[in-house]
């Protein structure tokens, strides 16, 4: 499994909007061969930062079967008018290592 880590700056004031939306664009993420969960987590901090765990199959899930997809243009359509900045997507490895627990 593979997790794709994004932090989404989002547009001050239009928080609440920018949750309704990410609900209408997760459908199309959920739709996504490959996808297996999603996660959006608001900052205490900053409110305005959110940070989006999503859990992929593989890689290749995300970056070529969703990201090359209708779904992933539904997507964006839906959140990307609340982004105050482009969001910065980065991969980890889902499998725990040895010794590790939850």
């Amino acid at each position: 499994m593979v997790i794709e880590h994004a932090e989404l700056s989002i547009i001050p004031g239009r928080e609440a909007e920018f949750e309704a939306a990410f609900e209408q664009g997760h459908k199309a993420i959920a739709q996504s061969p490959g996808y297996l969960w999603a996660r959006l987590i608001r900052q205490i901090e900053n409110p305005s930062s959110y940070l989006l765990l999503v859990g992929w199959e593989s890689l290749e899930a995300h970056m070529e079967t969703f990201r090359g997809s209708d779904l992933f243009h539904r997507w964006r359509a839906a959140v990307s008018p609340y982004f105050a900045a482009p969001p910065n997507v980065t991969h980890y490895n889902g499998e725990l290592t040895p010794g590790e627990g939850m």
